[in-house]
């Protein structure tokens, strides 16, 4: 038995037949070569189904599995050094660690021979200096740790070709294969199947369900997105729940962690789709920056060579690092809130000087969905559109009674800008009251505003 990590809801048991193991142990050696002499690594944690790939196929070759301390194996450097000093040969790694550890130096001693990674998107090809293969795996549990694998070239996609005994099929929604190049979900089939959920019939009806080709056999459906490359590999493209629908568009997360990654400030990231106060989904990205940090204005005319408008992220957080789960995963639901200290901004945050940019910073920022607004940041940059726009236009008519034209949110985006028309608005509005009537609505102004 095999628990997936729960990540989507409560862990399942999988039940995993031994010729299903057995298969991954006869590929694992013979597509790596594995003999008694190599030194190979156990870091996943024995709860994650990596675990039981790292232990059978080795030991099954008279290899032996070296064990990894807590501190050492989430840390690039130290483990560099522990897989240098230990005279590794194999190890796996996940993708995040992967991804920090290939752009690593590594000395001329290094025994290391293969470094497999595998459970989350790899968005990097590795330098052509390594002295040993990265190899990309997937697979989900239910096909028991690896569907497929391949060595990935310097600067090349990260396509990957079945194991054996295995079959890859994408498939529309009405499970016929799709042409090659386009995007269809990704069925799996072969001697890796699983038998399915242990006392949940339901849901391995549903999950493995009938062989569109070969009566009697089972399609174990992934709920992953790909497509075939011309040269038969297969090429990955998120999760169908990863796919979002912003302003009627349809966006793959993925596609912007990739264009981010080629920025060479930018070391790793992970996007997410939020919803705002007013139900609507912006993009958030999330940074790992080395070097120089980058000002929100050139990160989002660096995505602009390579994606449309609707697919750049409104907000930036820069963090220290992306946290990871005891699978190796990225970690989503740890990922903190963007406020006034990891937001990138093009200049320092400025707070609201005056009572009419407070009231305009609170109305904006509510409608965006954002604790607080720097005077200086652009309502358009942070998520705003035209849809959003008209209730800001709204919310100002009701609060300092003037009417602000749509077209000029456009002129004065920022929050001081829009606070200098709306106040021009308040003027020639008082201009053309007689005194009376202009002392009253001070008066009134003064008694809403607390002055």
């Amino acid at each position: 038995m095999i628990y997936t990590s729960g990540s989507t809801g409560t862990p399942k048991a999988v039940a995993i037949a031994h010729k299903s193991l057995l298969n991954l142990i006869q590929w694992h050696n013979r597509c790596f070569g594995v003999t008694a002499e190599d030194r190979a690594t156990q870091l996943a944690s024995v709860g994650f189904d990596a675990a039981v790939w790292e232990i059978w196929p080795h030991l099954v070759a008279g290899a032996s599995v070296n064990l990894v301390d807590d501190e050492t194996r989430s840390e690039p450097e130290m483990l560099r050094d522990w897989l240098v000093r230990e005279k590794i040969t194999i190890s796996f790694v996940p993708t995040p660690l992967a991804e920090r550890m290939m752009k690593l130096s590594w000395p001329p001693e290094t025994r290391l021979r293969f470094l497999l990674t595998g459970a989350d998107t790899l968005h990097h090809s590795p330098p052509a200096r390594l002295p040993f293969a990265l190899v990309n795996n997937y697979g989900p549990t239910e096909c028991t740790v690896v569907a497929t694998s391949a060595v990935v070239a310097p600067h090349e996609s990260q396509g990957c070709r079945p194991i054996d005994n295995t079959n890859i099929y994408i498939l529309d929604d009405n499970m016929k294969q799709v042409s090659t190049g386009k995007i269809g979900e990704i069925y799996i089939g072969g001697v890796s199947l699983a038998k399915g959920y242990l006392n949940d019939s339901g849901l391995t009806a549903r999950r493995f369900v009938q062989h569109p080709y070969i009566a009697g056999a089972k399609l174990y459906r992934t709920g992953d997105l790909g497509c075939s490359l011309p040269d038969g590999q297969i090429a990955f493209h998120g999760r169908v729940d990863d796919q979002v629908k912003i302003r009627g568009y349809r966006i793959e997360l993925n596609e912007i962690i990739g264009a981010l990654n080629c920025h060479p400030a930018i070391r790793e990231s992970v996007v997410l789709a939020c919803e705002n106060e007013v139900g609507e989904k912006r993009l958030l990205a999330y940074l790992v920056v080395q070097g120089t940090c980058p000002t929100v204005s050139e990160l989002r005319d660096f995505l602009g060579r390579e994606l449309p408008t609707y697919m750049i992220p409104t907000t930036f957080v820069s963090l220290e690092a992306i946290p990871v789960g005891t699978n190796g995963k990225v970690d989503r639901s740890a990922l903190p809130a963007p406020n006034d200290h990891n937001t990138l901004r093009d200049e320092a945050f400025v707070p609201a000087r005056t009572p009419t940019e407070q009231r305009v910073a609170a109305i904006v920022a509510s409608l965006l969905g954002l604790e607080s607004m720097s005077v200086k940041d652009n309502f358009f940059y942070l998520g705003g559109n035209s849809l959003l726009g008209t209730q800001v236009i709204a919310r100002l008519r009701e609060t300092f009674g003037v009417e602000v034209p749509l077209l000029s949110l456009f002129d004065c985006p920022t929050v001081s800008t829009l606070s200098t028309e709306v106040e021009q608005l308040i003027v020639a509005k008082l201009d053309a009251m007689s005194e009376e009537e202009a002392e009253r609505l001070l008066t009134l102004r003064a008694e809403q505003f607390g002055l």
